[in-house]
């Protein structure tokens, strides 16, 4: 019996339309010209690139077969385009870019992070106005499928929580702060030796970069529209190798963390330096290297690890993006909006928990005069704010130190209450500077 598409015949090629070509467009390119084949067999179609709009070459990759043009916004008015592949970064021009597009009405692919989390929910809505369908698995993670596990493969589940190394600069600076006890400045000076952190490190070192993902998975996650501006973001300059020592003595990794978390009173949305248990998966996630924590009512706790960045592995969640989106080009195309109610103007962010509220556990270091009675004033403190202490560390002051270090775990509190308990302490004659607060998550 001949099969349904011998009967109707070849399917026309999906035809792909790259702007950008940089890292990940230079190998997007390379990496469909190897895998063609398998990429075609896998779309039911072949998917051709008939256009890159990129204002110079890139000798990464061999673009001398192709159509080039200097001026991105033609491959946005190109009727031969299906699809836009949008690798060009920032947030100005590219929204321009996809905008114009969708009302020439092509599909979007895209990598761009910020531009999804800053703008997704007005690109949505022209999206869903138009019919055609933005995709944007490429945005968050590299090479990891989170989005398509987000929407697919965990559909079923009612998502509790999730946790995520989301940004492998951060990373990779504080594994080697902990490994080879560099200091901050000396980790971030290495990473950008080696490529891996920009000359301003900014976004990645102050969280900007994670809060961009963090909102894009939160939406998918939670339900709730895109609210970027309604992240918690802290950076990890701050972080000492005296607080990396500390929390391994109690048993700790400290971690850049994104996360995500259900509650009755709302969603919580934040980024920040978080101590985990060292026995959890993902306090052993180094250098590098993502990995996302994801809790679901019915599957319980999943992790998914992999390069969160580079050239073909971010390539190919654009590859995977492309196929999808070339599978529904005679059909309805699958509207990827996060939420509903987004593409009509939802709520912006208006479940969003605000930090004050946000309840969990405190690693505090405090430098404190070798005295008696400190401990005692720190403890009433924490407990008029009906805060406990769970755990303490305080060594003997090194030789001729009028100062010694006092490290405390606290119970789980509310984020208001352990800010007024700090303000109270740092207050006191008996505590000099400011007391280094870092929150603790279980993950489990």
């Amino acid at each position: 019996m001949e099969s349904q598409q011998q009967l109707q015949g070849p399917r026309r090629p999906a035809r792909i339309g790259i702007c950008g070509l940089g890292t990940v467009g230079s190998g997007t390119v390379n990496v469909m010209a190897r895998n063609g084949e398998e990429i075609a067999a896998r779309c039911g179609r072949p998917v051709e690139i008939v256009q890159i709009g990129a204002r110079r070459d890139n000798p990464a990759c061999d673009t001398s077969a192709l159509n080039i043009s200097r001026e991105i916004f033609d491959v946005a008015a190109n009727p031969d385009v299906d699809i836009l592949v949008e690798l060009i970064g920032g947030t100005t021009v590219a929204r321009e870019l996809v905008l114009t597009a969708i009302r020439n009405g092509k599909h979007i692919v895209t990598a761009n992070k910020a531009l999804i989390a800053e703008h997704g929910n007005e690109l949505f809505a022209a999206a869903a106005k138009k019919g055609v369908t933005i995709a944007y698995e490429a945005a968050v993670a590299g090479g990891i499928p989170i989005i398509k596990s987000l929407r697919e493969g965990l559909v079923g589940n009612r998502i509790e929580w999730l946790a995520g190394i989301i940004n492998g600069t951060g990373n990779y600076i504080l594994t080697e702060m902990r490994e080879k006890g560099r200091t901050f400045d000396g980790a971030l000076g290495q990473a950008q030796e080696l490529g891996y952190a920009e000359a301003d490190p900014t976004f990645d070192v102050e969280g900007i970069d994670a809060a961009h993902k963090l909102v894009i998975m939160a939406s998918l996650s939670f339900a709730i529209p895109l609210a970027f501006d309604r992240v918690y973001t802290e950076g990890i300059s701050g972080i000492t190798s005296e607080d990396i020592r500390y929390a391994d003595e109690l048993g700790y990794r400290i971690k850049h963390l994104g996360i995500g978390r259900r509650t009755e009173q709302g969603v919580e949305l934040r980024v920040h330096p978080t101590l985990i248990p060292e026995s959890r998966l993902i306090a052993n996630v180094n250098g590098v290297m993502n990995a996302i924590l994801v809790n679901g009512d019915a599957v319980g706790p999943t992790l998914y690890y992999g390069a969160g960045a580079g050239d073909e592995a971010t390539a190919s969640a654009v590859i995977a993006d492309i196929v999808d989106v070339a599978r529904t080009l005679e059909s309805a195309p699958d509207q990827r909006v996060p939420v509903s109610g987004v593409a009509e103007g939802g709520q912006n962010g208006g479940d969003v928990l605000p930090m004050d509220e946000v309840v969990t556990s405190y690693y505090l270091r405090i430098s404190a005069h070798d005295k008696p009675g400190v401990m005692s004033q720190v403890a009433r403190i924490c407990s008029d704010q009906g805060i406990s202490i769970e755990a303490l560390i305080q060594h003997e002051p090194a030789d001729g130190e009028a100062l010694v270090p006092v490290v405390i775990l606290t119970s789980r509190a509310k984020e208001g209450r352990l800010r007024d308990a700090v303000a109270e302490i740092e207050a006191l004659d008996t505590v000099e500077g400011d007391v280094v607060r870092i929150r603790v998550e279980p993950l489990g």
